[in-house]
């Protein structure tokens, strides 16, 4: 397709998909400190209203490798137009919920939505920006995806203690509809429309493959790994992932382009990827748990307490896109494991004396290290890539986001709940409160060992990337393909 990026008014259509993408990231983690009161709401269990996070993931990780067929088939304006009425739909269908099972459909409803709104706005931002310019802009969009979901809890919290729990959908409402009619005026489309064939069965299959994953991982946390619906969702997971990947390999029109990893530093961002969105979602789910079963602070207050390193890390990733355009990807991701790997390795020393500005100021050092990351890591990696494989490319990185954040955040939750049980076991006095919470604070230590191990894994794997600094003459293909 032949793109004028002269006459592209990039900024109202990065405006808009910002803006959509904002309220639909913010949506992951915005239910969080308001589950215990749609327990008492709707009257049910731990394990029933923990469905309304997992299934989000579950939809969002099992769409968003389709997202790249349906790029091929929609011009860019259809389908951002059409995730956002989508996602009203549902955010209305949420709020005004009279019973549970409508709160999980409109829930289901908003993360169709957010799967179709991700990798349209990555894609969309690799074809109006030139390689030279997708640090700097790449940036902006990372403070988004991680400033988002970090100051969900908070305003979770301020929004729960002041008025309605409804408000917590309602509240996005202004934003979705103002992004739409943006959207509608400025979205150009940025694709080729090619309409291929369309593999059912590699959908299906696709569905089953990170859909049993993404539920069973997060399932684990709650059910245990030796409950018959995990590991039973796990292993049909990996199994169809299997065939996927063997039929997406043999069919002329494959749903993801998985030739893409034949670009071998395209799949080293792609581990170094997964690595840090497996600690970065842990923490995010393990800190409040520590905080509020441990230290026993309210819920508001934990969310106050992690508000600090969700700033850093929005003010930092547009930083550290600027950064990469600049340096390289060498010279800040290897850094920012560094300081990821201390901040895992300090999280370890926390005990039932840590004090608040202690548990901020390591927070803000982990925040910091992911954004020295993640932005250059996904810039990196996408910019290995030819043209034709930047929809695929994409789409990869969106999915094992999701897949990467829900495994990494069960898997520390399965090992804090083992090590816990593990301790306490060993106690003189188990039944004791005050030996109940040693017993959890080592748990913790235990799995933040676990974090500063899988870092240290990271960092020996980032010494392989190529510090080769992106110029103008990298786009030549680009053009040449456009």
């Amino acid at each position: 397709m032949d793109l004028d990026l002269q006459k592209i008014k990039r900024m109202p259509i990065m405006v808009a998909l910002m803006m959509g993408a904002f309220v639909a990231t913010l949506n992951e983690t915005l239910l969080g400190n308001a589950l215990p009161v749609l327990m008492k709401e709707f009257q049910v269990g731990a394990t029933t209203i923990q469905w309304l996070t997992a299934a989000y993931l579950l939809v969002v990780g099992a769409l968003i490798p389709v997202t790249a067929l349906i790029q091929q088939w929609f011009t860019t304006r259809q389908i951002f137009l059409t995730a956002m009425i989508t996602f009203l739909i549902g955010t209305l269908v949420a709020a005004m919920a009279p019973a549970f099972t409508l709160l999980l459909v409109g829930r289901v409803i908003q993360a169709i939505a957010t799967g179709l709104i991700i990798p349209l706005l990555m894609n969309t931002l690799l074809n109006i920006y030139p390689a030279e310019k997708r640090g700097s802009v790449m940036g902006v969009l990372f403070l988004i995806f991680t400033f988002a979901p970090a100051i969900g809890p908070t305003l979770s919290g301020i929004i729960v203690d002041a008025m309605d729990w409804r408000w917590l959908f309602y509240t996005t409402i202004p934003i979705t509809i103002i992004s739409f009619i943006i959207g509608y005026y400025y979205l150009v489309n940025v694709t080729t429309i090619t309409k291929p064939k369309v593999d059912v069965l590699s959908i299906i299959i696709s569905t089953l493959g990170f859909g049993g994953i993404v539920y069973g991982f997060s399932a684990s946390g709650n059910e245990g790994w030796s409950d018959p619906q995990v590991y039973w969702s796990i292993i049909i997971g990996s199994l169809s992932l299997i065939l996927f990947a063997v039929r997406q390999l043999r069919i002329s029109n494959p749903i993801l382009e998985l030739r893409t990893f034949r670009f071998p530093l395209f799949s080293l961002s792609i581990i170094l990827l997964i690595i840090v969105m497996m600690s970065m979602f842990a923490t995010i789910t393990l800190l409040p748990m520590f905080l509020q079963s441990v230290l026993l602070v309210t819920a508001f207050q934990s969310g106050l307490i992690m508000l600090p390193g969700g700033i850093v890390n929005g003010l930092m990733s547009p930083v550290t896109g600027k950064l990469f355009d600049r340096f390289g990807a060498r010279v800040i991701i290897i850094p920012g494991l560094l300081i990821l790997c201390i901040s895992m390795y300090l999280f370890t020393g926390f005990t039932l004396e840590s004090t608040s500005p202690q548990i901020i100021l390591t927070h803000c050092l982990l925040m910091l290290g992911v954004a020295l990351i993640l932005v250059p890591v996904q810039t990196y990696g996408l910019n290995q890539i030819t043209p034709e494989y930047y929809a695929h490319g994409s789409a990869i990185f969106s999915t094992l986001q999701q897949v990467a954040g829900a495994i990494g955040s069960a898997l520390f939750i399965a090992t804090m709940t083992a090590r816990t049980s593990s301790h306490l076991a060993q106690s003189s006095s188990p039944d004791n409160v005050t030996e109940q919470l040693t017993a959890s604070v080592a748990g913790y230590s235990d799995t933040f060992m676990l974090g500063f191990i899988i870092s240290i894994i990271a960092l020996v794997v980032a010494l392989f990337l190529k510090n080769k600094k992106v110029t103008q003459s990298d786009t030549k293909v680009e053009n040449k393909a456009n």
